[in-house]
C-alpha cells in the first residue's frame, strides 16, 4: 500500500505544481478571464487520464489468461520507461518548470481560448497519462486481492491535491529538490519490482523461458500471506520464489539506475540547485 501512495503522491505533486503555477500566473497578471479555459483542459486531461485507466482495467478483462498476462508484461516495462525518464527529467529540469510554463502560457494567451485549454491539456494530460499506467501496473504487480493498492493510489493523490493547494495559499513551504530527489528514488525501488514482476507476466504468457527456473524459494522463512510478506510485497513488489530472469532484470535495472540518478551532476553540467520556496516558485 506504501508503494502505490508513494506512486499517487509523487505524481500527483507534479500534476498538481503545475496547475498551481498556471492559476497563480494569471491571477498575478491578473488574467482571471483566461481561468476558465485553463480550467476546462485540466477537467479534460484529468478525463482522459481516467479514461485511460478504465480502458486497462476493464478492457483487459475480456482477454484470456495468456493475453491478460502480455499485456501486463507489456505495458509493465512501458510504465518503468516512463516513470524511469520522468523522473531524470524533473531531476534536470525542475528549477526550469516555472518558466517554461509561464512561456506557453504567453504565447497561448496572445493566440485565444483555443490555445488556453490546449496548453493546460498538454500540460497535465502527459502527468496523468503516465500516473494512470504507472498506477495500472503497479496496483496489479502488489495486488494482494484486497483494495489496499487502490486505496494507497487515491490516498496519494489525495495528499498530493492537499500540498497543492496548501502550496497555491502559500501556507507550506518545502524542498522540492530534495523532496523530488529521495521520492523519485524510491519511486526507481518501486519501478524496479514492477519491471521484475512484468518479465514474469510475460514468462506466465510463454512469451519468455524460464518460469519453473526460481532464483530461490524463500516461501517458507517469509510467507506470501504473512503480516511482513504483504508488506514487503506492498512496499518494493517482493516475491519470495522469483524466477531467475526477475532478479537478474531487478539488479540489471535497479542497481546502475539508482547509482547514476543519486549521483552528483558533474561541474559544467546543468543540475537541478535547491528548490526556492514555494511561494516564490508559483
Amino acid at each position: 500500500m506504501f508503494a502505490n501512495y508513494l506512486i499517487g503522491l509523487r505524481e500527483g505533486l507534479e500534476a498538481s505544481l503545475v496547475v498551481c503555477i498556471l492559476i497563480a500566473y494569471l491571477v498575478k497578471t491578473d488574467r482571471r478571464d483566461a481561468l476558465k479555459p485553463i480550467w476546462i483542459g485540466i477537467a479534460i486531461a484529468v478525463g482522459l487520464a481516467l479514461g485511460f485507466g478504465c480502458a486497462l482495467e476493464f478492457g483487459s478483462q475480456e482477454l484470456t489468461f495468456e493475453a491478460q498476462e502480455a499485456l501486463g508484461g507489456s505495458l509493465s516495462i512501458i510504465a518503468v520507461g516512463l516513470v524511469t525518464w520522468m523522473v531524470f527529467w524533473m531531476r534536470r529540469t525542475a528549477r526550469h518548470l516555472k518558466a517554461d510554463l509561464h512561456g506557453r502560457l504567453d504565447a497561448a494567451l496572445q493566440m485565444g481560448t483555443g490555445a488556453l485549454v490546449a496548453t493546460a491539456f498538454l500540460a497535465v494530460g502527459r502527468e496523468g497519462l503516465e500516473t494512470s499506467l504507472f498506477v495500472w501496473t503497479s496496483v496489479r504487480a502488489s495486488s494482494d486481492g484486497t483494495e489496499g493498492p487502490l486505496i494507497g493510489v487515491l490516498l496519494g493523490i489525495a495528499t498530493a491535491v492537499m500540498l497543492g493547494y496548501l502550496f497555491y495559499r502559500g501556507a507550506l513551504r518545502i524542498n522540492l529538490a530534495k523532496f523530488f530527489t529521495w521520492t523519485g528514488a524510491m519511486l526507481v525501488v518501486v519501478a524496479a519490482g514492477v519491471l521484475a514482476y512484468g518479465f514474469h507476466d510475460l514468462q506466465e504468457a510463454d512469451f519468455l523461458p524460464g518460469l519453473t527456473n526460481k532464483a530461490f524459494d524463500i516461501s517458507e522463512t517469509i510467507p506470501p500471506d504473512s503480516w511482513y510478506g504483504t508488506l514487503l510485497k506492498g512496499v518494493f513488489n517482493f516475491q519470495p520464489d522469483p524466477t531467475v530472469l526477475q532478479v537478474v532484470v531487478w539488479s540489471l535495472y535497479l542497481v546502475p539506475t539508482l547509482a547514476f540518478f543519486l549521483a552528483p551532476s558533474r561541474p559544467g553540467k546543468d543540475r537541478a540547485k535547491p528548490a526556492a520556496p514555494v511561494r516564490e516558485e508559483v
